[in-house]
């Protein structure tokens, strides 16, 4: 007999609604408190989000973001990004940088004074490096990538509010949607609390943590609908409790494997992408918290109309999952 791994027992019966209001009320509780961070503390936007300048340079040596970081540091610059530019087009000996300075004290820009001090910082450290080009990040342009980032998230919930609903019925949708708003405003609370940077790769994050937890849920709402149809005389607490536990395992894998690679990143990835890095791994965490005790338990106080089971149509491709 093939090795098989499990996280869980082949057959649990844990009760995941024996404290139902007050895991609801727990998440309310996150979510205003997260909603009340954000309002007084605000967010730590980055560069994107707050205007600023970002300067390119080019060298025939390759780019030591650690010694760039070094020769800036004493110039007080505040919000400083350095990340190194990969392109299949550049020649063997062309090395190409990006460096992205934060306005301060309410400036559209950094000053020319400011600009030409790093330009002589960086030549300390390569006295071959030059600089084709210098471009500004206004508030304006600022404003308009918040309310793209903002249309990002919003549309993205639409489209799986939309797509649950074809899928399920609307109760799931409501269910799920309001799973999806509950972790993407407690990962935002949490940013605002650590005050932690805020840029454009955090939206991505908090997409990407959009995508991951709907897929836990879609899982176990398939199993739920197909256990609805084998128990149709079943209280429906008790065939949510089924579904849950059959699918245990399969959770406990793939967040378990998923945290291990993000974990790995979160501490040898290095400051450019531990912001990133911990959006996701936080927002998994959540996700996977909220695809039980926020989305089913909403399901659950909905109630659904089991009189219409089954409906017409195959078995969907998650029913046989050996969980």
């Amino acid at each position: 007999m093939a090795f098989r791994l499990r996280l869980a027992p082949e057959q649990t019966n844990i009760n995941f609604f024996a404290y139902q209001r007050v895991t609801l009320t727990i998440s309310a509780l996150m979510v205003a408190a997260s909603l009340a961070l954000w309002g007084w503390m605000g967010l730590n936007f980055g560069i994107d989000f707050q205007g600023g300048t970002t300067i390119r340079t080019e060298s025939t040596q390759a780019v030591d973001v650690a010694a760039y970081r070094a020769a800036l540091s004493g110039l007080d610059l505040g919000d400083v990004s350095i990340t190194e530019v990969f392109d299949p087009s550049f020649d063997d000996n062309e090395f190409v940088a990006q460096v992205r300075i934060a306005a301060q004290d309410g400036a559209e820009a950094v000053t020319p004074e400011t600009i030409q001090a790093v330009e002589d910082a960086l030549k300390t450290v390569d006295p071959s490096i030059t600089f084709p080009s210098v471009e500004s990040v206004g508030p304006k342009v600022s404003g308009e990538l918040i309310w793209s980032a903002v249309l990002a998230v919003v549309g993205a919930s639409a489209a799986i509010l939309i797509y649950i609903w074809l899928r399920f019925e609307w109760q799931y949708a409501v269910g799920a949607v309001a799973a999806l708003v509950h972790d993407v405003i407690v990962t935002i609370g949490v940013f605002a609390l650590f005050q932690i940077k805020f840029d454009l790769a955090i939206v991505a994050a908090l997409l990407t943590i959009l995508g991951y937890s709907i897929n836990d849920t879609v899982v176990i709402f398939d199993r739920l609908r197909e256990n609805l149809i084998k128990f149709k005389t079943m209280p429906l607490r008790d065939v949510m409790n089924l579904s849950a536990n059959e699918t245990l395992s399969r959770t406990l894998m793939t967040t378990g494997t998923t945290l291990i690679a993000l974990i790995a990143m979160l501490i040898f990835g290095g400051d450019v992408i531990r912001g990133f890095v911990f959006a996701i791994t936080f927002g998994i965490v959540i996700g996977t918290y909220s695809s039980v005790y926020v989305a089913k338990n909403i399901v659950l106080m909905i109630g659904l109309d089991r009189s219409e089971k089954p409906k017409k149509g195959t078995p969907d491709e998650y029913a046989n999952i050996d969980a």
